[in-house]
C-alpha cells in the first residue's frame, strides 16, 4: 500500500477547478463489515443517489460513473479498511487513496477536493518505533499509516551456564535486576544502537517499547536522548509476538499518542479562549480569523460539517451571507463551509488538528483556532 504523506495532502488540497466540480469519496471498505465487493458498490450508489439526481453537470456525473467503473473493477482490498477517491476529469484529477484504517463513508462535489478526513488520518498515523526486548533477543519495527517500513532483529546469546546462576524460581523469566549480568547488557546496549540506526533512517517521531517492566527500566536508561524524548508508551508484549499483533499493537498506540495530542491542543485552545487571548472558538469567529490570516491552527471535531457562504471575488468565507464582509459582493451559498476553512488553512500554511470524540471541543462549536496574532 503506498503511504500518503502530508505534503500529498497539502497538493491536493491547492487544486482547484475554475468550472467544473471535483468528486471527493470516501468508503468504508473493511472486509470485516463489507465483506463482499458489492457491498462496496451498494454503499456508494448509496451516497452518490443525490449527487445522480440533482443538477451537479455532466463532468460530476462522469466522475460518479469512473469511481463506480473502479470500484467494480476489482478493487485489491488486502491490508485496505479505508478508500478516499477524489477525481475531476475535466481538469485531469485522478487520485485514488487506499487507507489501513476505517473513514467515515461521505461524499462531497465541490471545487477542491475535501481532505478533512484524509488529513486526520495522516496526523493520527505518524511514523511509530517499536522495540520489543528480551534477555536474548530484540525486534525493532517502524510503521507508517498501520503499515511496516522497515523491521531489524537481533540474537545474542547469552553463555550457556547464565541459566545455572540463577534459582529454579527465576530460571527463564526474562527477569533483569540491577545485578544483570554483562552479557545481557551487551544485548540490551546492541538492541538500543539498532533502534537508533532505525530512528535515523526514517526519523520517527514516536517510540514504544515492549517487553518485560523489569527489563524495560533497564532499556529506558540507555536510549538516546533524542530517543527517550520521543518515548510514549510501554507495551507487556513478548518479543516473540506475530506480525499482526504487533501491527494491531502499533496502530492502537498510535491512536492513543494522537488523542492525547488533540486534548493538548484543545486544552490551549480552551485556555485561550478564556483568557481572551489568541484564540478564537465557534465558526463566525473562526472564519473571520482566517479571512485576516490570522490562523495558526484550527482545530475542528471530526464529522463537522455546515453550510455557509463563500465569496467569488476574494475567496472570503463566512457563516452568514449573502454580501462579502470583505468586497461587499454577493456570495455563494456552499453545503459545506468547514470542510473550506480546512482546505483554506492548509493553502495559508496553518496547520490543522482533526479531532475525533473530543466533548470539551463540541461545546467550543465543534471548531476553533489558535492565532498567529
Amino acid at each position: 500500500m503506498p503511504l500518503i504523506t502530508d505534503a500529498a495532502v497539502k497538493e491536493l488540497a491547492a487544486f482547484r477547478s475554475p468550472d467544473v466540480p471535483v468528486v471527493s469519496v470516501y468508503l468504508d471498505v473493511d472486509g470485516r463489515r463489507q465483506v463482499l465487493r458489492q457491498d462496496v458498490e451498494r454503499q456508494f450508489d448509496r451516497l452518490t443517489r443525490d449527487v445522480v439526481s440533482r443538477s451537479d453537470g455532466p463532468s460530476a456525473l462522469e466522475d460518479v460513473k469512473r469511481i463506480a467503473d473502479y470500484l467494480s473493477s476489482g478493487l485489491d482490498r488486502s491490508g485496505v479498511r479505508g478508500l478516499a477517491v477524489f477525481a475531476c476529469s475535466a481538469h485531469g484529477l485522478w487520485k485514488v487513496v487506499p487507507l489501513p484504517v476505517p473513514v467515515a463513508p461521505s461524499i462531497h462535489v465541490n471545487r477542491s477536493p475535501a481532505v478533512g478526513q484524509l488529513e486526520a488520518v495522516v496526523q493520527e498515523l505518524e511514523p511509530l518505533g517499536l522495540l520489543f526486548v528480551d534477555r536474548q533477543r530484540a525486534r525493532m519495527f517502524v510503521y507508517q499509516m498501520g503499515e511496516l517500513i522497515d523491521r531489524s532483529e537481533l540474537f545474542d546469546a547469552l553463555p550457556r551456564n547464565d541459566f545455572d546462576r540463577h534459582d529454579e524460581a527465576s530460571r527463564g523469566s526474562d527477569r533483569l535486576d540491577h545485578r544483570v549480568d554483562e552479557a545481557a547488557l551487551r544485548h540490551l546496549r546492541h538492541a538500543v544502537a539498532v533502534a537508533f540506526q532505525l530512528f535515523h533512517d526514517h526519523g520517527f517521531a514516536n517510540l514504544a517499547l515492549g517487553g518485560a517492566d523489569e527489563i524495560l527500566g533497564t532499556v529506558e536508561g540507555l536510549l538516546h536522548p533524542y530517543l527517550r524524548e520521543r518515548l510514549r508508551a510501554r507495551v507487556n508484549v513478548a518479543v516473540t509476538a506475530g506480525d499482526a499483533e504487533v501491527r494491531a499493537v502499533a496502530l492502537e498506540i498510535e491512536k492513543e499518542i494522537e488523542r492525547a495530542k488533540e486534548a493538548a491542543v484543545v486544552q490551549q485552545l480552551r485556555d485561550g479562549v478564556g483568557a481572551d487571548s489568541r484564540a478564537a472558538a465557534g465558526l463566525s469567529k473562526v472564519l473571520a480569523a482566517l479571512g485576516e490570516r490570522r490562523v495558526a491552527t484550527l482545530v475542528v471535531s471530526q464529522g463537522f460539517a455546515e453550510a455557509g457562504w463563500r465569496c467569488g471575488e476574494c475567496g472570503t468565507l463566512a457563516a452568514k451571507g449573502p454580501a462579502c464582509p470583505v468586497e461587499a459582493s454577493p456570495m455563494e451559498r456552499i453545503d459545506d463551509v468547514v470542510e473550506e476553512a480546512v482546505q483554506q488553512a492548509m493553502a495559508q500554511g496553518a496547520k490543522v488538528e482533526v479531532c475525533i470524540g473530543n466533548a470539551d471541543l463540541d461545546v467550543l462549536g465543534r471548531v476553533g483556532a489558535l492565532l498567529r496574532y
